[in-house]
């Protein structure tokens, strides 16, 4: 989450760890993803959803939390 000075738009962003990986598994699926933006924090894409939203996901340059472990389930 980013702090913004206006609070009136949300949009959700999914992060990935290579953008460009993610960009051709989309592309094999038949799914397009627009050009690579390159910000300072990260690269970004978007696609295009049937209802005519969009996703838009990124590859930040930021520091990550480590992933967390799943326990299974007893």
């Amino acid at each position: 989450m980013h702090p913004s000075e206006k609070n009136d738009v949300h949009e959700l962003y999914l992060m990935c760890d290579d953008i460009e990986a993610f960009i051709a598994q989309m592309k094999r699926n038949g799914v397009a993803c627009e050009p690579v933006l390159d910000q300072r924090y990260g690269l970004f894409t978007q696609l295009t959803l049937p209802g005519g939203g969009k996703l838009r996901v990124y590859q930040p340059r930021h520091a990550q939390p480590k992933a967390m472990k799943l326990r299974k389930s007893e």
